[in-house]
């Protein structure tokens, strides 16, 4: 006998599942299309508008949401993300220089360099906790500049030029003025990206992080393997900075290790928390106004800075959760635990 309450929760389901499909399919076309807007009220004074969706609007969004794996996820405080961003560029500098590779084979292998260099910082680094951890990681990010920097296969303060392009892809002919196909590559990278983190945080390892965040000592006692978590967490967020590297080198032609400072750690490290830890859709925002609004009053030449400062400033007291903060439900569940 056919159950009318539950077949009636199925449709309603169901017709949820397309409606969030909809709004999806829908969202994905506007971002997409955003290229095509340059003469609105989103245009950029000075810098062109198709090169700032690139880089930084693009770019910062994917690496934020590599470095919320760590931070928003696992609770793991991170100030040298911009190392795992390096080093793809660097491999991909490197390799596209020196062999025959492209862009595409390169990609995967700027991702397991990233991957292992994730690995070799977490494991000394993750027995840590704290001021402690965050300090090691920045030592990291520094480290890795100042290798750059003296290294004579990596070209010290000179760089790497002649950085080749990535191969046409269904006949589309990458340039270094190619914006708009840039952009939709790192859009494509960036959903792939959201798909991970939500497919995980729907698992084992998205309960196992959420547990380290909340209490690692307790998550230990019943029984998580924090540790092991913890280094996955690590290797995740590296593996999308090593990717984000890749492009980045390829679209620029050129690196040095000037453009892998610790204020790009810095800035990653805002756009998380501006725009709400642990909240994907947060953390995309905070990327998209710490990456445009720059650029958009870059017209008050020096003022900007203040500018800049200023807002985020106000909107850190407003809002200190962020824009979009987590979900109510896990806000009760800390209440709850405090009393």
């Amino acid at each position: 006998m056919i159950n009318i309450r539950d077949k009636g929760a199925q449709v309603w389901e169901n017709s949820g599942r397309t409606g969030r499909v909809a709004i999806a399919t829908l969202v994905i076309a506007v971002v997409a299309s955003l290229p095509f807007m340059g003469g609105t009220i989103l245009n950029t004074p000075i810098a062109s508008y198709e090169s700032v969706l690139v880089y930084p609007i693009a770019m910062f969004v994917l690496m934020a949401i590599g470095l919320n794996i760590v931070i928003g996820k696992s609770g793991l405080l991170d100030l040298g993300y911009v190392a795992f961003f390096a080093i793809g560029a660097y491999t991909m500098g490197l390799l596209g220089t020196k062999t025959g590779l492209n862009t595409w084979e390169i990609l995967p292998i700027g991702i397991a360099m990233s991957m292992f260099a994730g690995l070799v910082l977490g494991v000394p680094a993750l027995k840590l906790r704290g001021d402690y951890l965050a300090i090691i990681t920045l030592g990291f990010g520094e480290i890795v500049r100042i290798v750059a920097l003296n290294l004579g296969a990596l070209g010290r303060s000179e760089g790497i030029i002649g950085i080749p392009t990535p191969p046409p892809v269904f006949g589309i002919e990458f340039s270094f003025d190619s914006h708009r196909i840039y952009y939709w590559t790192l859009l494509i990278m960036i959903l792939l990206a959201i798909w991970m983190v939500r497919r995980l945080s729907a698992r084992r390892a998205g309960r196992a992080w959420e547990s380290i965040r909340q209490d690692e000592d307790v998550a230990e006692l019943l029984g998580v393997p924090t540790f092991r978590y913890k280094i996955w967490a690590f290797v995740l967020g590296a593996s999308v900075g090593g990717a984000a590297g890749v492009i980045y080198a390829s679209k620029t032609l050129f690196i040095a290790p000037d453009n892998f400072t610790l204020q790009i750690s810095i800035l990653i490290l805002a756009c998380v928390v501006f725009g709400g830890m642990g909240n994907i859709w947060g953390v995309i925002l905070g990327a998209v106004v710490l990456g445009y609004l720059p650029d958009r009053i870059r017209f008050l030449s020096e003022a900007r800075l203040l500018v800049f400062g200023l807002v985020l400033v106000l909107m850190m007291n407003l809002r200190p959760d962020g824009l979009l903060p987590r979900k109510k439900r896990e806000k009760a569940i800390k209440a709850k635990e405090a009393v």
